[in-house]
């Protein structure tokens, strides 16, 4: 299904557009945030690297776990970076707006909420429960 097929999505290309510049502006401030939580990681590895005389174990202790707090984040950024960039693609597709479980139509409410979802309240739930 192509973007300019708005019949089967019953968008304009005015609204395809709008949530094109919406979807690329949320992954443009990701990749910034992404490149500024590499370089805090980057500067901390070297003061980690050029600090380590006298170090007790409390002193290391504390260095890993901000090296695996500045992991975690960079993998959570990476993770929602990559929601959007196949938010953009199903965009692409025609099929973004729609579950991917269920293809209803996803409610704009939860659209503007979390605009990378691909799934109805319905589904998300099932497979919520399903993995606990």
């Amino acid at each position: 299904m192509l973007v300019h097929d708005t019949t089967a999505t019953g968008r304009s290309q005015a609204e395809v557009d709008q949530i094109r510049q919406s979807l690329t502006s949320r992954y443009d401030e990701l990749t910034a945030e992404y490149e500024q939580a590499v370089l805090q990681s980057q500067v901390l590895r070297l003061v980690e690297v050029g600090d380590t005389a006298g170090d007790d174990q409390a002193d290391s202790g504390t260095k890993t776990a901000e090296r695996d707090t500045a992991q975690s984040l960079l993998r959570t950024i990476l993770d929602r970076r990559a929601q959007f960039e196949h938010a953009l693609t199903r965009l692409d597709e025609g099929t973004y707006g729609f579950c991917e479980g269920c293809s209803a139509p996803i409610p704009v409410e939860r659209l503007e909420i979390f605009p990378s979802a691909t799934s109805c309240v319905t589904c998300k739930q099932t497979r919520e429960r399903r993995a606990a």
